[in-house]
């Protein structure tokens, strides 16, 4: 596991990054025909929405 330091204006402009991220995300999802690909972009939605909710734990 990595471990990385920001300052709390990083920390809330890496979140605000990764919710939009998120929202587009989404959005790509419904859209995607490949089962492969929204599978692959499922994950990685998952992979985001576990790095958000732990920078919101750390109240950022």
């Amino acid at each position: 596991m990595s471990t990385l330091e920001l300052t709390p204006d990083e920390g809330k402009a890496l979140l605000e990054f990764l919710e939009r991220y998120l929202s587009n995300l989404r959005i790509e999802i419904v859209n995607t025909e490949d089962r492969e690909f929204r599978r692959s972009l499922r994950q990685r939605e998952d992979i985001i929405r576990a790095i958000t909710g732990r920078l919101k734990e750390k109240g950022i």
